[in-house]
């Protein structure tokens, strides 16, 4: 099957692509969208793989699916348009870069920066129903973006995985910490960090210090 997608992308995943539940994927997928309102636009299904290439990946932020309101989700994970009021996560996550770095809490909820210096934006499903969170969870997306974290943990290291509640910290398994740098904690959402875990943590910090242990230029977050 030919796939829309970032060339080293593909020559990683094309494995997957040519697999039944791919197709079964696509179709269903195909479906949902001529159904009724879904997100992200169908063009940006991909976008955090076409942000940041397979060879350019230096950290992992995993999340569980799109947001699923208007105007919010465009394929990157916690991220969300430029001009969208940031939701409750996102704000926990910019107040936590703010306390760790002291950097100012930025005016865009827009993460294609982020992508763009090789942090690859990760939703497990690619796609939702409007108004229906884990909509599209059952439709195979997850074989899909487990693969493409295998893939990483086969031909990369030194990668920072950040990993984000209970769904994310269950992929843990599939990343040698020898190799890479695992950080975990509870999911940035009001409900979980209020509780205690998110804040404080100091991740950000941690993730550029190890990416310049390992000759890397840190994240800009």
């Amino acid at each position: 099957m030919d796939v829309k997608i970032e060339s080293s992308w593909k020559a990683h995943l094309q494995g997957e692509f040519d697999k039944p539940y791919f197709a079964q994927l696509v179709k269903s997928v195909h479906a949902e969208y001529a159904a009724g309102v879904c997100y992200p636009p169908g063009r940006l299904i991909f976008n955090a793989f076409n942000q940041t290439p397979f060879d350019q990946v230096k950290v992992v932020i995993l999340g569980q699916d799109p947001y699923h309101e208007p105007g919010q989700a465009h394929g990157l994970s916690f991220s969300v348009q430029d001009g969208v009021a940031f939701p409750p996560s996102l704000q926990n996550i910019f107040k936590e870069i703010q306390d760790d770095l002291g950097t100012p809490i930025p005016t865009t909820g827009d993460l294609t920066r982020w992508a763009r210096q090789g942090v690859l934006l990760l939703n497990a499903s690619l796609s939702v129903r409007a108004h229906q969170a884990n909509s599209h969870a059952t439709l195979g997306w997850q074989q899909f973006t487990d693969a493409a974290i295998h893939a990483l943990a086969a031909g990369r290291e030194n990668i920072v995985y950040m990993l984000w509640g209970g769904f994310a910290r269950g992929k843990a398994y599939m990343i040698d910490r020898s190799r890479n740098l695992v950080l975990e904690s509870v999911h940035p959402s009001p409900l979980s960090a209020n509780r205690g875990g998110w804040f404080g943590q100091h991740q950000f910090s941690r993730c550029n210090a190890y990416l310049q242990e390992h000759g890397k230029s840190p994240i800009v977050w």
